[in-house]
């Protein structure tokens, strides 16, 4: 296997000798290096100029290295620097240019350059090496949906101290181990078919039945929590054609997009099977609730029939005309497949803690949501009902059915 390519991106007007040392330890394992320059300052003269200068991105981003040095509007330079990065590295990347990226930096620095890496596919190595990594909020921030990985430098990225070589020396060895896994086939082993499924706790017992019957028919099943990043996640990895099938037994993130919930996991959410053209199973975990943040409640959520499911999490019950405008969503999406498509709905409750003798159970306004599919959905998209509670048996076995009718497998 030859010798990978890592992506370096920092800023050397700030961090010019720490990047160069990490540079120069990435090649002494073995791998190439290319660096890019995120600077928007002017960077040490006595160093070794980027194969990628800060003047190439700022180009890429539809500017110029001397506007961007001129201007006061920080905000606004920083996202031409980071269009223009991304840019780059997404080419790099299709081309097999490179095989691995990591970023250094503070705050700043690491919130441009993860933003690079979370364009570039799953699968392609990617570590950022920060001091703020630990920060409240900003390492959500930095990973966002993204395959990242953070090393948290503890001590600040200024001066090359023992201890600072000491933790740079171990990311190069990172980076360079994880850029030698080679990068996902698409549709992953040619040999297999390969099914994603969207699953949540209280859909658990039928997500499990689903996996391992496919499993048995020699299917490949990735599995994706479905509270609102790796269900966006799993798009992104739909459109990078990494699946042949997309089996959305928990597709909650649609409505609570509507709603601004917890769950919410974008407004393109339920869209890129369709758009591919591959197959899809609907099933509807949780559709009927929402999950607002608590310091976000309007005064009648108080009122509203409601499930704890932790001390953290309590899902509030749709009201009729919000089962109405959540139908009317995946009406939208689902009839804009250009694949085939199939509706998979319990009777007797969505989820294990939906059922009967629950407070927020029930049915016929349930129904509002399942007749409103079966009037609007186009003909060749089939709604079957169950007489069974999601988690039962019988609905896992019509799951299953659904999607063997629906691949022709």
């Amino acid at each position: 296997m030859p010798a990978p390519r890592i992506l370096i991106i920092s800023t050397l007007d700030t961090k010019g000798q720490e990047t160069l040392y990490l540079k120069n330890r990435i090649e002494a394992l073995g791998a190439h290096t290319l660096l890019m320059d995120l600077s928007m300052g002017i960077p040490d003269t006595d160093l070794p100029p980027a194969e990628i200068p800060a003047s190439e991105v700022a180009h890429a981003g539809g500017s110029s290295i001397g506007e961007i040095r001129n201007s006061r509007e920080r905000a606004k330079i920083t996202t031409t620097m980071i269009k223009g990065a991304k840019t780059i590295a997404k080419h790099l990347q299709a081309d097999g240019e490179i095989q691995g990226v990591v970023g250094l930096g503070g705050s700043t620095g690491s919130l441009m350059a993860t933003e690079v890496m979370r364009a570039l596919p799953f699968g392609i190595a990617k570590l950022m090496v920060s001091s703020t990594a630990a920060l409240p909020g900003l390492s959500t921030r930095y990973i966002g949906k993204g395959d990242i990985a953070l090393f948290h430098t503890v001590i600040e990225i200024a001066g090359l101290s023992n201890l600072l070589k000491q933790a740079l020396d171990r990311a190069a060895h990172a980076i360079c181990a994880m850029a030698e896994v080679p990068f996902p086939e698409k549709k992953g082993h040619k040999d297999r078919f390969v099914v994603a499924l969207t699953m949540l706790g209280p859909c658990e017992h039928c997500a499990s039945t689903v996996r391992k019957r496919l499993e048995e028919k020699g299917c490949q099943v990735i599995g994706f929590s479905a509270a609102g990043i790796s269900d966006a996640a799993m798009e992104d990895m739909v459109r990078q054609g990494l699946f042949d099938a997309v089996i959305d037994l928990a597709p909650g993130g649609v409505g609570e997009a509507l709603w601004k919930g917890m769950r919410a996991s974008g407004p393109h959410r339920m869209e890129a099977a369709g758009d591919r053209g591959i197959p899809q199973v609907i099933a509807p975990c949780s559709v009927n609730f929402m999950t607002p943040r608590k310091s976000q409640y309007k005064p009648e959520y108080h009122s509203r029939r409601k499930i704890d499911l932790d001390k953290h999490r309590t899902w509030i019950r749709l009201s009729p005309e919000e089962m109405k405008a959540v139908a009317d969503a995946f009406v939208e999406k689902l009839n804009k497949a250009k694949g085939p498509v199939r509706v998979v709905i319990p009777k007797k409750g969505w989820s294990a803690v939906d059922r009967e003798g629950s407070p927020a159970y029930d049915p016929e306004e349930d129904a509002i949501f399942t007749n409103l599919l079966k009037k609007e959905l186009k003909k060749d998209i089939i709604v079957r009902e169950v007489d069974a509670n999601l988690e039962d048996p019988p609905f896992a076995d019509a799951v299953v059915d659904a999607f063997l009718k629906v691949t022709g497998t």
